[in-house]
């Protein structure tokens, strides 16, 4: 089956090998470079994001997004979310309601505060859509680690079309009926990890991380409730699982950032140091003043949009937090 992938860089480039585990899937990536494209079509290679993976020649890269699109009944969107309504706009020309479309975007539009899914609606006449989240560190797929996501949709069909498509012996594929859980879950684990980061960056360990972790699934529960998210989906990969490969491993450019937020550098120095998206920074912008609206007490993610907003040093925010009201646990589990 011809499969499409929309977006070329760590993540799409990592769906892409996750799709040529199995032989009988033909990819079509688009990309937006010229150069890109003729890199990964002569050596079958996208050695900023792959290294030495090999793509293999059953992908086809392309700039043309009507030629990707038209040949493709199963798409991953996997661009940025500052860019994805615009993406999206620009696929609504070519789809015409058959295919299924899987988005891969961990975050909101930061103008609106939409879901992906939402702008998907607002934007194409695709319906079979889908949402795909997880523990899905992208250095550790492309190494063979054993790895797991979910996709979340309301139709079987796209779940058996990505399971059938992604699932190979390092690599397994959860169906879940909550698209609003899973997409809020992928996004607010950013925020926790930023903060986790910070942690590291003081060099605080493994005591201070489980505080912010479970903390922050707290967090992420109520503000998922109020979106109209299960409270059982934040207990699974899409929440805790993500949460705890995004919060502990350096390989997480949310972390790298609150690490080297945490060790003096500006925001301003860190990201324009990075080759790769942080979307926790304007996810973390977003799900503040979204909390406030909501009348919600989300102090981690308070602390951090702080941060971000110079008004508040790392160590500054952590204090704050250990001097707060005491509580009991159980008023958050009620």
């Amino acid at each position: 089956m011809n499969i499409g992938v929309i977006g070329g860089g760590s993540w799409g480039t990592t769906i892409v090998h996750l799709l040529t585990r199995n032989p009988a899937n033909r990819i079509k990536l688009w990309v937006r470079n010229p150069e890109v494209v003729e890199t990964i079509n002569s050596t079958q290679r996208n050695p900023k994001y792959s290294g030495d993976t090999d793509l293999t020649d059953r992908v086809e890269a392309s700039i043309d997004l009507e030629y990707v699109i038209r040949q493709c009944p199963l798409l991953f969107l996997v661009v940025t979310s500052a860019s994805a309504r615009q993406v999206l706009h620009d696929m609504g020309a070519y789809l015409d309601g058959s295919q299924i479309l899987i988005h891969c975007i961990k975050g909101f539009e930061h103008t609106t505060f939409k879901r992906i899914s939402t702008i998907i609606r607002e934007e194409t006449c695709c319906r079979k859509l889908g949402v795909l989240s997880g523990p899905n560190l992208a250095k550790e797929i492309l190494m063979g680690h054993p790895s797991a996501t979910v996709v979340a949709s309301p139709f079987e069909e796209v779940v058996e079309a990505a399971q059938t498509a992604m699932i190979s012996p390092h690599f397994r594929v959860y169906g879940h009926r909550d698209i609003v859980g899973v997409e809020v879950a992928g996004a607010l684990k950013n925020i926790i990890a930023l903060a986790s980061g910070m942690s590291g960056g003081l060099g605080y360990q493994q005591n201070t991380e489980s505080l912010l972790l479970t903390r922050g699934l707290v967090e992420m529960t109520q503000f998922g409730l109020k979106m109209g998210a299960q409270a059982s989906t934040f207990r699974g990969l899409a929440g805790m699982g993500d949460l705890i490969a995004t919060c502990s491993s350096r390989l997480s450019r949310n972390y790298q950032v609150g690490e080297r937020l945490a060790q003096g550098e500006t925001l301003e120095q860190i990201l324009g140091t990075m080759s790769y998206v942080s979307e926790g920074v304007p996810t973390t912008r977003s799900v503040f003043k979204m909390s406030q609206a909501f009348n919600l007490d989300m102090p981690i993610t308070e602390g951090v949009y702080q941060i971000l907003e110079h008004s508040l040093s790392p160590s500054q925010a952590i204090n704050a937090l250990m001097s707060r009201e005491h509580r009991y646990e159980e008023e958050f589990f009620g």
